[in-house]
């Protein structure tokens, strides 16, 4: 049977928004230390769509993005998608090095950027899974993550292809990252099986 997550309430999302943001705020501390330079991060959004509605976020399924994905196992296996627009990418692989913004472009994207957003990734995933395992008491162990860029929609198949079976739904924390005056949005995604985000609801105590 499928479950109704369009009709979580907006405790359940606050919820879920505001594990999102303690783990933005762990992040933004890490990364402020690998950096030495102050970036704020915050979860403004957090909702429940389904799958197929992922690359509308980022502009649609033929928009170029950096994508950054990873396998969860344990108590809710899952997989992570961070997903981000690669104009946005390139102004954040600038702040991350901390050259001048427009520095970095979809051409000059090389294996030093990819290393930056890789690390990115890796602060981005632990800090939110670590900040879910503490509100839930589940145990949810990341693998090593992957990086690709192409296309929304390519990102989304090569996901799907690399690990198999995903729910329709999915969780997305949109994710805020400041520096001065420069604002970018990228996306966290939960991308549960089947099962796992119910699993995740009841262990917050806000099950449907």
């Amino acid at each position: 049977m499928a479950e109704d997550f369009d009709k979580l309430s907006s405790l359940q999302l606050d919820a879920l928004r505001e594990i999102g943001n303690i783990g933005a705020g762990n992040a933004a501390t890490a990364l402020a230390q690998m950096i030495n330079s102050k970036i704020d991060m915050s979860v403004p959004q957090a909702k429940i769509l389904l799958f197929s509605q992922v690359p509308e976020l980022v502009g649609g399924s033929e928009q170029h993005v950096v994508g950054i994905y990873l396998r969860i196992e344990g108590s809710a296996p899952s997989s992570i998608l961070f997903v981000i627009p690669i104009k946005q990418a390139c102004l954040l692989v600038d702040m991350l090095m901390s050259k001048p913004l427009g520095t970095t472009s979809m051409e000059s994207f090389g294996d030093m950027e990819m290393s930056a957003m890789m690390e990115l990734g890796n602060i981005i995933s632990a800090t939110y899974l670590n900040a879910l395992a503490a509100f839930t008491g589940l145990k949810l162990l990341p693998s090593v993550p992957a990086l690709g860029i192409d296309m929304a929609g390519a990102v989304m198949d090569a996901v799907l292809a690399q690990f198999g079976e995903v729910a329709d739904h999915v969780l997305v924390l949109e994710t805020d990252f400041k520096k001065e005056s420069v604002d970018i949005v990228g996306h966290f995604i939960l991308l549960p099986e089947p099962g796992s985000l119910k699993i995740i609801l009841q262990s917050l105590g806000v099950s449907i």
